[in-house]
């Protein structure tokens, strides 16, 4: 999978790079603020996008003395860089200049420029956003609704595009109905349809630097991995009693597990040893993202006993 990640943000670039250019020839034509904001968009994506690729690019760099698990997170810090700009950039330049249009209006003076642009952008944003879902939606999420797969998903990489995708998808609706108000009820709606987008803009920026900041604050794996690990460690002959693994993700393919685990009475301190290298090696199996685990012979008892 993590190969696959770059083509979607590969995919998405692509698309921004062509849209902003084409809004903008549109603005300059049609003099619509609304067509500018969602050219400053399109920038401010693909500029997203880039960054997100350093990211993916850094977290493959080996372990080292300074980094022991590698350097998995950064791609979540990169993400939360992206939220930032999509926030400050994004949403701050799309307000300023719906603002500065109101005090200045201007009159629009091709339409048809802007719904040309405008709806052969929405059609290229949906393949984009038909890309990044589907790769969200791979393996066990599948059978999940698309926003319980963005607020569980380890992969910021991907519910990134989606995200901005998505944000992309409604500046587009609110840029049309700006185009089409102000040529039939006044200059007004397209400044007004300027600061919608800004607005829509800082508020998907805000949810993306929450979603973040709980993956560099070390979020554990999802429940379901939690209690396969479990399950399988249970299914050894020597394991008696599993206590709750503490697992925390490294990056969106790379796990740590910690856990402890009782033996069963009258077994050798050899075979615990042993017991422990094969119940690593099944959870490892299970569970191929699990790169780095601890597992501690411990003597606690059986609740209740």
């Amino acid at each position: 999978m993590a190969s696959e990640k770059p083509t979607v943000v590969y995919a998405a670039i692509a698309c921004n790079l062509g849209i902003a250019a084409t809004k903008f020839i549109a603005a300059f034509f049609s003099g619509s603020s609304a067509m500018l904001s969602e050219g400053i968009h399109s920038v401010v994506d693909t500029g997203n996008e880039v960054l997100l690729l350093i990211g993916v690019h850094r977290s493959k760099k080996p372990a080292d003395e300074l980094h022991p698990f590698g350097y998995g997170m950064e791609v979540y810090f990169w993400s939360l860089m992206v939220a930032v700009l999509l926030f400050g950039l994004g949403g701050g330049l799309s307000i300023y200049e719906g603002i500065a249009r109101l005090r200045n209006p201007r009159p629009l003076e091709s339409a048809m420029w802007s719904y040309i642009v405008l709806v052969g952008a929405f059609v290229i944003e949906c393949v984009s956003w038909v890309i990044a879902a589907k790769e969200l939606r791979k393996g066990p999420a599948k059978n999940m609704s698309l926003w319980r797969v963005i607020r569980t998903s380890k992969d910021s990489t991907v519910f990134l595009v989606l995200v901005e995708d998505s944000a992309a998808l409604i500046g587009l609706t609110i840029a049309i109905l700006g185009v089409f108000l102000s040529h039939h009820f006044g200059q007004v709606w397209d400044a007004i349809a300027s600061i919608a987008i800004g607005i829509v803009l800082a508020g998907v920026g805000t949810f993306l630097m929450f979603e973040c900041k709980g993956l560099l604050a070390g979020e554990s794996a999802h429940p379901e991995v939690v209690s396969r690990i479990c399950e399988v460690a249970l299914t050894d002959a020597a394991v008696e009693q599993v206590q709750r693994p503490l697992t925390m993700h490294l990056g969106p393919d790379e796990i740590l597990l910690a856990m402890s685990v009782q033996f069963r009475r009258g077994i050798s301190g050899e075979d615990v040893i042993e017991a422990i290298a094969r119940v690593e090696s099944q959870i490892r199996t299970a569970e191929p993202r699990i790169k780095h685990v601890f597992i501690e012979a411990d003597s606690f008892r059986k609740t209740g006993s």
